[in-house]
């Protein structure tokens, strides 16, 4: 088996990436205040009763903050976020999907390790990505064609070690079919896989080179678009379950730097249960 690179780009008008860039740079600044100044200070999750479904005052002030600035700065393009859309479909040139709190479970506790995310997609994937990561104060960025940043600082994957961390997450319910036997296989490699809680901040650890790979088995778009145009622009494979090449998968995740993603793919098809 051969993991074939990712496909060209697309091309998207460059004034509107130039301004999705900086508008969704700005929202993940101030997502990134609010989230540090609240996380774990009082903030009241609804009464769902399973902790990854969580919504808080705090995703919705910032969705109601963030559909508010690209509604002024961007009025043909829809908005969609998982606590009021998760059935819309559009089919509109374009759409910017949110995620004001991704690792809900986490801000609710404390625990450092939840992000914002905010991106531009259209039909052929993530035009624009913006991860932020509050705690380490850090605003990673990503539009097509023009690479990754972290902070202002280029990130380009190629020339780092390959990690002995994999990154996955549970499911709302609890592991994933063949989760077990993934861990195991991944063990028996010398691997060691974690599960921190956050699905965009997971994927962007591939995209630092922190990680050589992040498996998830469900997700939503506004989980991991963000993250997903990150990784692509800095050079990550992104492939579905089935090894094939899709900018945003529906059905299933890999993304790996290129030296892995063969090997992480093979134990995560092996481990499926069928």
């Amino acid at each position: 088996m051969t993991v074939l690179p990712s496909r060209p780009a697309q091309p998207v008008d460059p004034g509107l990436v130039s301004i999705a860039l900086e508008i969704a740079g700005r929202l993940a600044n101030d997502a990134s205040d609010v989230i540090v100044a609240t996380a774990g200070r009082g903030a009241r999750p609804d009464d769902d009763p399973y902790p990854f479904d969580w919504v808080t005052d705090t995703d919705r002030t910032l969705e109601r903050h963030t559909r508010r600035v690209l509604a002024s700065e961007f009025p043909d393009i829809p908005v969609f976020c998982e606590d009021t859309d998760a059935h819309t479909v559009s089919d509109a040139e374009y759409r910017w999907v949110v995620d004001p709190v991704d690792g809900t479970a986490n801000y609710v506790a404390g625990m450092p390790w939840c992000a914002y995310s905010l991106a531009l997609v259209d039909r052929w994937g993530p035009v624009v990505g913006v991860v932020a990561d509050p705690y380490r104060a850090q605003i990673y960025a990503a539009a097509r064609g023009r690479g990754m940043r972290a902070n202002g600082r280029p990130v380009r994957l190629g020339e780092q070690p390959v990690s002995p961390i994999v990154c996955t997450e549970l499911t709302r319910t609890g592991p994933w079919p063949g989760m077990g036997d993934f861990i195991t296989r991944a063990a028996s490699a010398g691997t060691g896989v974690r599960m921190l809680g956050s699905k965009a901040l997971a994927v962007a650890q591939v995209a630092l080179g922190h990680a050589a790979a992040a498996v998830l088995d469900s997700y939503h778009e506004w989980d991991v678009a963000g993250a997903v145009a990150l990784a692509v622009e800095s050079g990550a494979t992104v492939l579905d379950r089935r090894g094939d090449d899709v900018s945003l998968p529906v059905d299933g995740l890999l993304v790996a730097m290129p030296d892995s993603a063969e090997e992480v793919l093979g134990w995560w098809q092996s481990s499926m249960v069928r």
